[in-house]
């Protein structure tokens, strides 16, 4: 268990205002029913325990094309007629997200070469070349950084090198982006951003030139890769970065036997995909809740991996089985959990050295996943 230390209770109070800037409503409703381990509301199940969180993602069967889930969105977004031109036949169910089945399964096989661990070890040299470059100024007098700004090209250029194009990471970055906000804010509780449908239609036609690669038929799913690995890092690198300067876990990132330990703790607290909208494809009953055909399951990630009762501890980490939740479970979870904790890792690793505050911190309020827009950060060492 944390400690209820100042510093924990700083660094969990900066991190709050990620989830209050970007999703005040769902934040209320979320933390209103965290109670129970699943609660109904109208045709909605709020799922809150590790338990039956898993139990959805392996037992229950799940339309994945379904409106109102990853899939449905992802569809939607990025191969709907308007974004993408009218798909047919395997190409119709090819965004990993919305496929079952064989289709998946040969999808997640082709996948495995790039996100693999030799895959993840052919891409380190991209984003570590990043990261040496851009967080030089940190070794200046008065020098500044915005990890949000160093999170964003370093997606770009993972996301350039996986699919072999030669486009402008920071492009790329904020492609991917736009579609994801766009997209993901048509499924979630709370205002609406005026002109959503046609910036998400705007940001996948953009994001569809810039991955263009001649001869390829498979525009959709590089497409689904680009914008999953961008949200992602964009929303996870700064949140962990700043939770090591507030609650002063820089002696622990700059430690190399307690690193894959923090960066494991750090994912699960900073929740990067805190709920994972589903939708049930036959009847069910979890934590005693009846789920029928139909209903809409909401997994509250970041409930069942405790991000919002204990903070990051090196030393005495939560299971693994509770904190991978984070990243899902079964054959349907996600593909890119190896790469995001190399990633943090070689973060922290670049980062310890300076130990580096938050100097000026706004949070993101239209973006697909809690995050910051802007980070930036001082050295208060230097190596």
């Amino acid at each position: 268990m944390t400690p209820p230390d100042r510093a924990y209770r700083r660094a969990r109070r900066r991190d709050r205002r990620v989830y209050q800037a970007a999703h005040p409503v769902l934040l209320a409703l979320l933390a209103a029913t965290r109670a129970r381990p699943a609660v109904r509301l109208g045709s909605t199940v709020l799922v809150h325990d590790a338990d039956a969180c898993r139990q959805v993602l392996t037992r229950v069967p799940l339309d994945r094309d379904a409106e109102g889930s990853t899939g449905g969105a992802a569809r939607a977004a990025l191969s709907g007629p308007q974004a993408w031109g009218a798909l047919s036949g395997p190409q119709a169910s090819g965004l990993l997200f919305d496929q079952e089945g064989g289709g998946h399964r040969a999808t997640r096989r082709g996948l495995a070469d790039g996100l693999g661990a030799a895959g993840v070890e052919r891409l380190r040299p991209v984003w570590r070349a990043v990261l040496t470059r851009r967080l030089g100024p940190l070794a200046e007098p008065g020098g500044t950084v915005d990890l949000v700004a160093v999170a964003r090209e370093v997606a770009g250029a993972t996301v350039c090198a996986l699919l072999d194009v030669d486009a402008d990471p920071r492009a790329v970055a904020s492609a991917a982006s736009d579609a994801a906000a766009a997209a993901v804010r048509d499924h979630l509780p709370g205002p609406r951003r005026p002109g959503g449908a046609g910036g998400a239609t705007a940001a996948a036609r953009r994001l569809q030139a810039l991955l263009a690669a001649d001869g390829r038929d498979d525009g959709a799913l590089r497409a689904m890769l680009a914008t999953a690995a961008v949200t992602t890092t964009v929303a996870a690198l700064p949140r962990a970065a700043a939770w090591c300067a507030d609650a002063g876990l820089w002696e622990e990132a700059a430690d190399d036997r307690l690193r894959p330990a923090l960066v494991a703790e750090l994912l699960r607290v900073v929740a990067p995909s805190p709920v994972l909208p589903r939708v049930a494809a036959a009847d069910a009953t979890v934590a005693g809740v009846t789920i029928r055909r139909g209903d809409r399951i909401v997994l509250v990630a970041r409930h069942a991996v405790r991000a919002h009762r204990t903070g990051p501890d090196a030393r005495c980490p939560v299971k693994p089985a509770v904190s991978q939740l984070v990243f899902g479970a079964g054959p349907h979870a996600c593909p890119g959990a190896r790469l995001a904790r190399a990633q943090l890792r070689d973060t922290l690793a670049a980062l310890s050295p300076y130990r580096p505050a938050v100097v000026r911190a706004r949070a993101e309020r239209h973006a697909a996943l809690p995050g910051w827009r802007a980070l930036t950060v001082r050295a208060r060492e230097r190596p």
